[in-house]
């Protein structure tokens, strides 16, 4: 009986990482400007490697990851940083 016991932890643990993967995934997917249903079937399909995959996935150059930094502190917001591209691509 306890190696069944056993058996449900271990899974329960895995599940645990499974889902905090597929989480991670859709975060970094989200702030890296590519939507959060790609990073979320990513994180549910590769698991813990598709979290580090999108660690590795270049930063659009007007997503949230590039101008507010990684966990969102400071910077210009998206519509800020769009809106002076856009007058200074209408002046030069």
């Amino acid at each position: 009986m306890s190696l069944l016991a056993a058996m449900g932890a271990k899974a329960l643990w895995l599940l645990y990482l499974w889902l905090a993967s597929a989480i991670v995934a859709s975060y970094l997917s989200e702030r890296k400007g590519y939507g959060s249903k790609l990073g979320l079937a990513f994180g549910l399909l590769l698991s813990a490697i598709g979290a580090v995959i999108w660690l590795i996935v270049p930063a659009r150059p007007d997503s949230r990851w590039k101008l507010q930094g990684a966990f969102g502190r400071g910077g210009k917001t998206v519509a800020e940083a769009r809106a002076e591209r856009e007058s200074g691509g209408e002046s030069g």
